[in-house]
């Protein structure tokens, strides 16, 4: 879910430091990963040719003969594109690689949303948080309502090469994966709300320095601008 802002409260530019070996979180607590993917991954997918840009034609390029999309960010800001249609189910999956450098303040995300900036949305999150590339967050909002924030250790740096992501999203279940493996899955109950709208496939690099004083994706410092966010293999319901 986007925002807007910028941190200037001193930040500085630091070397990254190393990170800790990565846990599985799932709705039921930590579980070993899964080394193959399961049958979910094997649903009909094609190759997303056509994008929207809802802003940021300046910063975007969509390399439609590569099957990539790279957004930059820098002094005039990022960029946001999406399917021309929504779904109400499928697998969407995309290969990425996240900006290197000292990306403190950075938003790069893969999701899902019934319409941006609808408060009422319904929504399902891959974010990359640039305070720390070994990290990545998933969480659920239903007709506007979130706090379903899930982080998990990468283990690897997000910047470094290409890895997919994956959101298998059905009407009773959510299954994010990485690399083919289950990190988390939120099964429908009754007792909780469970995301039903027709949604859209988006992505986004944004600036969300300002949010929680810096404290959720870090101060914006900007001193290796210019940052780039590659998705390549963008897969869709083939229907």
């Amino acid at each position: 879910m986007e925002g807007e802002g910028h941190c200037l409260s001193g930040c500085a530019c630091v070397p990254r430091k190393s990170n800790p070996a990565p846990s599985q979180e799932t709705e039921g607590g930590k579980e070993e990963k899964s080394s193959t993917a399961t049958t979910a991954l094997a649903s009909a997918t094609k190759h997303l040719l056509h994008i929207e840009i809802d802003y940021g034609h300046h910063v975007l390029e969509h390399r439609a003969a590569d099957k990539e999309i790279a957004i930059t960010y820098d002094t005039r800001n990022g960029a946001r594109w999406r399917t021309a249609n929504r779904f109400d189910s499928g697998t969407f999956s995309a290969k990425i690689r996240t900006p290197a450098g000292n990306t403190s303040g950075l938003n790069c995300s893969f999701y899902l949303s019934s319409l941006e900036g609808d408060k009422s949305q319904d929504e399902i999150d891959f974010e990359f948080l640039g305070k720390d590339k070994s990290i990545i967050q998933t969480n659920v909002y239903t007709t506007g309502t979130g706090n379903r924030e899930v982080i998990h250790d990468l283990g690897f740096d997000s910047s470094q090469e290409f890895h997919e992501y994956t959101i298998c999203w059905t009407h009773d279940k959510i299954t994010w994966y990485i690399d083919g493996a289950e990190i988390r899955t939120l099964e429908k109950v009754e007792a909780q709300d469970f995301p039903t709208k027709p949604m859209f496939l988006y992505a986004s690099v944004w600036n969300a320095g300002d949010i929680d004083s810096g404290k959720w994706a870090g101060c914006y410092v900007g001193c290796n601008e210019p940052y780039v966010c590659t998705y390549k293999d963008v897969l869709i319901p083939d229907s």
